[in-house]
Parts: C-alpha cells; sequence; structure tokens
C-alpha cells in the first residue's frame, strides 16, 4: 500500500498516528495564572538536546496547558509509568480549566523545587522547564513546545547502581490507535566506535 497524505488513506483510521512508535508520553503538568493546576498526556513528546537538555512536545490544538505555559513560562514533563497507566488516561478527559485534573484523575500532586508548577508526585522521574520557543506548526492549530530542563526529579526506587533504571517501573509508551506498550525487556548494545576505541 501506498497513499499520499493530502489524498487521505482510505482506511478506518489513520496509519500514521502507529507507525511512528513507540512514543514515550509526555505527561505535561502547568499551572495557570489564576492559580489552577492542569496534568494532560501528550502523545508527541521527546528529548530533543543533551546540553542545555531539552524537551518537546505538540499539541493538536490550543488546550489548557499550551494557555498555561504561555503565560507562565514554565510547565513539568512527569514521567508516565505502566503502574499509573489508569491515573494517566483519566486525566485526558476533556474538562473545563477551573477544573483540577490531579485531583479529578487522582493522581498525586507536589509542588516543584525551583519552578511554580505542580508536578505528579509518585512519578518515576519529572523533569521542570523553562519554556524557550512556542512553534506554530503546519496545519489549522499544530503547535510544537521546546523546553530547556532546569531541574530533575528521580524516585529514588528508580535508581540501581548509579543509573536511571527503566525496569524499576516500566515505562508506558503509546502506540497508535487506542493502543499502548511497556517496557519489560531492556538490552544493551556496544557501538561500533566504542568497541573500536575499548570503552
Amino acid at each position: 500500500m501506498f497513499y499520499e497524505p493530502k489524498d487521505g488513506h482510505g482506511l478506518p483510521h489513520s496509519p500514521f498516528n502507529a507507525i511512528v512508535s513507540p512514543r514515550p508520553i509526555g505527561w505535561i503538568s502547568t499551572r495557570g495564572e489564576n492559580g489552577h493546576d492542569n496534568l494532560a498526556p501528550y502523545s508527541f513528546f521527546n528529548a530533543v538536546a543533551y546540553v542545555p537538555p531539552q524537551v518537546m512536545f505538540s499539541s493538536g490544538n490550543t488546550k489548557d496547558s499550551l494557555n498555561n505555559l504561555r503565560a507562565t513560562g514554565v510547565f513539568c514533563a512527569n514521567v508516565v509509568e505502566y503502574a499509573a497507566r489508569d491515573v494517566m488516561n483519566a486525566s485526558s478527559e476533556t474538562l473545563p480549566p477551573e477544573v483540577d485534573e490531579f485531583s479529578h484523575a487522582g493522581a498525586q500532586k507536589a509542588e516543584c523545587s525551583i519552578i511554580d508548577c505542580p508536578r505528579v508526585a509518585d512519578a518515576p522521574a519529572t523533569l521542570e522547564c523553562r519554556v524557550t520557543e512556542i512553534i506554530r506548526l503546519k496545519g489549522a492549530d499544530n503547535w510544537a513546545v521546546i523546553g530547556e530542563v532546569v531541574g530533575v526529579h528521580i524516585r529514588p526506587d528508580c535508581l540501581a547502581d548509579g543509573v536511571f533504571d527503566v525496569t524499576k517501573f516500566q515505562p508506558l509508551t503509546r502506540l497508535g490507535y487506542k493502543d499502548y506498550a511497556v517496557i519489560r525487556d531492556v538490552f544493551s548494545l556496544i557501538r561500533p566506535d566504542e568497541a573500536k576505541s575499548g570503552a
């Protein structure tokens, strides 16, 4: 099968949503100017640079998260573990801006250390971020947000032998359609340049 997205695919659901997968889930928390807290999952999220550390997420429309971070200049990216799948899913419900998704979904809330923003207290890790860019993407209402990571919270049980060990909490990933996956098997590969150098 071949199709050009501009012409449509003729299938019940867009295959593009499932082709680029698995994807990490950006569980984004923000606080509005009025003090209302927001928590929402985004399926287009990733780390994009090491130094300084930066992450991005994109939104298909102007949601509460986008309005809040535009006003405050900060957001948190919370890591989603398999054990939190139902809480994360509950936080995806479309609700009025004044509704606190933490309370609605049953997510434990804590304050950040550097920025004025809530975070998921029991997440395996949380990245406190300052917005560096908000980019208008092609399309009716598509936006990409880039944030510099200025603070990192790591749950103690997720550290093992000095490394952040994903096998300790089983990250939840986004596939396509209504599908998700959980990471349980991890293996390492030595890059060719490392093998040559004996590193």
